[in-house]
Parts: C-alpha cells; structure tokens; sequence
C-alpha cells in the first residue's frame, strides 16, 4: 500500500510529529499502519445523533481488528427538527457545507489513508459524502441509525404527528391536553426521525449509491445489533485502502440513477435533489435536475413509508434492509447491478444476499406498485423557470389553481395558517427563504404540518424557493428557482394572482401577462442581504441556486 499517512508519521524529520502522537498513546507500530480518520458528528442536542460516541468506539474496534490506527475527530450537527420554524432553521443547510469543509480539512491536514464517517441528522449525511468525494480517499459512510416509533393510542408515531398535532391544536380539533400526551410519546429515545424523511432517506441513497455498505443503516440507533454493523464498517474501509477503492470510481453516473431510483422507490424526501445534485458536481458526474423525472418517470413507488404511508424506518429494518429494495429494483429493471460498492462487491452481488423477511408488507413486489411512477416530480413553467420538486406520494390531486396567498417569510404564512386566515383553494406562496435569500433554504414542516393539521390539506397547495421536511406531505411545492432574492418570478407574485399547477405537465404557471410582470419586474428592488458578516454572510455570497444543489464551489 502507498499510505499518504507516511507522509506525517515517518522518517527522521517526522520525529515530532511521532512524539506528540507518542503522548496520547500512539505506538511506532501503530503508526506504520494504514491511518483512518473516524469522522464523529455526535453532539448532546438531539435523539439523532446521541450514541455516536458509542458507535466511534465499535468503529475504532473494527478498524484495529482488521490491521489499521483509527483517529476520531468531531465536526457539527444541527438538529432539523429543534430548530424548526424558528431563526435557527437557516443554520441546517449552511451546515451541510460546513461538515464537508471540515472533514476535508482535517483529513488534508492529517493525512488520513482512510475515513469512515459516522452520520445521522439530516445534512451530515451529504456533508460526510461531499467531503470523501472532494477528498477522493478510500471512505465509508455510517447512518446511526433511525429511532424507534414511539406509540400512541396503540398506533405508531413519530415527530411528523407531534408537527400535524400542532396544527390541530390550533385549529381546535385536539386539546393541549392530547398535544402533551403526543409530544410526550413520540420520541423515546435515540435515532434519527423515523419515517422515510430526509435522514433515513439520504441513508438510503448512501447504501444505493454504494458509499455505505449493504443493510447497515436501517438497523436503528439503539438496537443492539449497530455495534456488530459499526465494527464490520472499521473492517470494510480497511479493504477499501488496501484495494485503493475511492469514492469517485463508485459513484459513477449509473450510481446516481441508482440512487434516484431508490428515493423515487421509497417516496423519499425532496432534499435529495439538492444533495444529489451537490454530490455529482463534486463527483464530476453530469447530473442536471431534469434527469430526476426521467429516473422517476421508470420507477415504481415500491414502499409505503411515512409520512404518506403506513410504516416507519425500523420497519424496513424488520423487512430485511435496503437490500430488499436493491433487489425489486434489480428485478424489475429500474437499477443498474453492476455498479461498485464500497465492500469490492456490485449492487447486484450485495442484493443478492439480502434476506427477506417472510411475510413482509413493507416492500412491495414489482408486479404489485403503490404508485406506477417514484415519489418526485420536477415542475417547470413561468413561475419556477429553472425548476421546483413536489413529493407526490399520498397525493390524488393532479391540478391545483387558486389565488396566491403571499407572504414574505416564513412566521407571517404560520400566523395565517394558525390564526384561520387560509381559506381552501388558496395558493400560499412563501419567499425570501431561498438559498441566499433566507440564508439557507428554511424547512418548513411547521407551517406544512400546520396546514394539515387545520385539514386544508386536500384543498390549497403551498410554494417556496425554501425548503420542506421529508416528514412534510401535501400539495406541497420547493426549492423554486431561481429565488426571489435572485429576481425569481416568484418575487413578482400579488396577492390575488392566480397560480396554476399541473403535476401531470409538470407545469407549474404565474397567471399573469407579461406586460404585468414586466411592470413589476421594473419596480422590484432586492432586499439587503440578512446578514452583514460571519457565517451567514459568507454563505449568502457563495452559494449557487437550489437547481445546482445549492452548493457553495464549483467543480466544473
């Protein structure tokens, strides 16, 4: 093996390096073998990411048992579902990059002939994968895993229904009283939220994209079979340095249609466009956001997982793994088997050894759909000329038109859902939450969950250049670019204006004509950017639109 780790540890100029290592316990033996970086997002301020610690220790295990000097490392991690509907909100997207930018500098920095990223909360899972794609090192992603359902009533729940309940309550359909009882219940202990939402979603692409080993991630956080999956990942990336496997010859352009195919499979989260598309860009591999309809369009929804559907994460656990979707998609044609994984063994090598459990409701046969076509349409039109991504799971309605509801941040729309203020067909149009407009692409699973909860679901549709929760479900339209901050149509919208949405024509129109528009366009001034320095701003400055991947460097 050529270990760029040498480069820090041996030979004669190298001795003070060796004798701070030397200080916290490094032997000369252990510093002439293969060095792995374990990349640690634990933080003590959510469920998702709680027991990482515990997992880095398995990890570490695995890594010396297979002959290699493991070296932890924390980076950040910003809880989704606590910072929710409030300023903290804009910090998650932000946080993607930043995972990324520290674990690449960190592994430069030290030299690491190997990484293994340890992951759970939303952005850290494309973060982790941004980084070991720049980096091109040997690396294996680790999902901690999904929390357990908590129980209610005797039916299973998660987060999403303490968000619904909000709406409910506001809208006086449940009391505080069964709110409490809810919130009490619904997440009891550690793990990543528990439907196909963004984390277990992004978790998904990771084992179809071939950076995480076969049937890992869906073993949830607290069960104890994750320190036996944790110490197999210690010996996998040692293979992987040993054979030189890097990550840009595993995801290859068939390894991101896989992907696609297992997030329009599963009815995954509508983040994955971004990070897929922030993903290829640091791959090198073409991908624009139109090739997520042509994936979609040939893809079956195969699984009936929340927030549409009946199950949860550990529920796929309970039916055999991702490898048993690996498997109908093989089947069926809808992925490409021959593509590398990060063990040496193909897709199609992996879903072969997938054991389905007998019985099982939660993957569906081939021949027997949800749906004939995946989870996620792509619109285009007047209003989103660059594009925008619905999740269609769960949804009947094909063409919503109705009068825009407008507001300009996302507080004022909560207040009118809230308050009473939104009537059934009207169109709420969300701005200024964009990419640098925000900064950061907002979430909004309050106010989605607070339209559902109040039962306007099935009647208004909802639109923003921001964000939504994998856990959101509904008419509910994101990532609408280019955004309002950039002179996006979407600033030009009044009150009043009709909206027109075809999911069928992938269609998404501004009903207004262009003398109208032009008009407005010639009197529109953008708004001073929210933020004058730090972080924030830097982002604001960097940041590419939502039809890139959002991402703050470009590669080609």
């Amino acid at each position: 093996m050529k270990l760029q780790s040498y480069t820090i540890t041996q030979g004669r100029d190298r001795a003070p390096a060796r004798a701070q290592l030397k200080g916290i316990g490094f032997t000369d033996e252990d510093l002439k073998k293969p060095i792995i970086g374990i990349a640690n997002t634990w933080i003590g301020t959510m469920p998702c990411n709680f027991m990482l610690r515990d997992l880095a220790v398995d990890v570490a295990r695995g890594i010396r048992e297979a002959g290699g000097t493991p070296m932890e490392f924390n980076t950040i991690a910003i809880s989704d579902g606590i910072t929710m509907g409030t300023q903290g909100m804009k910090t998650s997207l932000i946080s993607r990059e930043v995972v990324a930018d520290s674990i690449e500098l960190v592994t430069r920095g030290h030299m690491f002939d190997g990484l293994v990223c340890l992951v759970a909360c939303d952005k850290t899972i494309p973060g982790a994968a941004l980084a070991l794609l720049r980096l091109n090192i040997p690396g294996v992603i680790l999902y901690g895993g999904s929390i357990l359902p908590g129980k209610y009533h005797g039916k299973d729940v998660t987060i999403q229904e303490v968000f619904e309940a909000v709406g409910a309550c506001a809208a006086g359909k449940i009391t505080e009283s069964d709110l409490l009882e809810i919130e009490n219940v619904a997440s009891p202990g550690a793990g990543a939220c528990g439907g196909q939402f963004t984390a277990n979603t992004m978790a998904t692409v990771m084992e179809m994209i071939g950076l995480s080993p076969m049937n890992t991630a869906m073993v949830p956080q607290v069960d104890d079979r994750k320190h036996a999956v944790a110490a197999y990942c210690g010996r996998v990336i040692l293979d992987a340095v040993k054979q030189d496997r890097r990550p840009r010859s595993i995801c290859t352009r068939a390894a991101f249609e896989n992907a696609i195919a297992s997030v329009a499979a599963s009815g995954g989260s509508t983040n994955a466009v971004l990070h897929l598309l922030a993903m290829a860009r640091e791959a090198g591999v073409e991908l624009n956001i139109d090739d997520f309809n042509t994936v979609n369009e040939r893809t079956p929804l195969l699984m009936s997982l929340k927030p549409a559907g009946a199950y949860v994460a550990a529920d796929v656990d309970k039916a055999g793994g991702i490898g048993v979707l690996a498997k109908r998609l093989l089947e069926g044609k809808y992925a490409e088997g021959s593509a590398l994984t990060i063990t040496g063994k193909t897709l199609a090598e992996e879903a072969a050894v997938a054991v389905e459990t007998p019985g099982q409701q939660v993957v569906r046969p081939v021949a027997d759909p949800i749906k004939k076509t995946g989870g996620l349409v792509i619109l285009k039109g007047s209003l989103a000329p660059e594009g925008c991504v619905i999740k269609v799971t769960g949804i009947d309605r094909k063409i919503h038109q109705g009068p825009a509801r407008v507001f300009n941040r996302e507080e004022d729309a909560m207040a009118a859902v809230t308050s009473g203020n939104i009537r059934p067909n009207d169109v709420l149009v969300i701005r200024y939450e964009g990419p640098k407009g925000g900064p950061g692409m907002r979430e909004m699973l309050g106010v989605t969950s607070a339209i559902m909860g109040a039962g306007l679901g099935d009647s208004t549709a909802l639109l923003t250049d921001g964000r939504f929760s994998g856990a959101t479900r509904g008419f509910m339209i994101g990532h609408v670019a280019p955004e309002a901050t950039d002179g996006g149509p979407i600033a030009f919208v009044e009150e009043g204006d009709q909206i027109t949405i075809d999911i069928g024509k992938k269609s998404i129109s501004l009903d207004v004509d262009e003398a109208t528009l032009a008009a407005r366009k010639a009197r529109w001034q953008a708004p001073p950017p929210p933020f004058a320095d730090g972080v924030m701003a830097k982002y604001i400055r960097l940041v590419s639109s939502a039809a890139e991947g959002a991402i703050t460097s470009k590669v080609f």
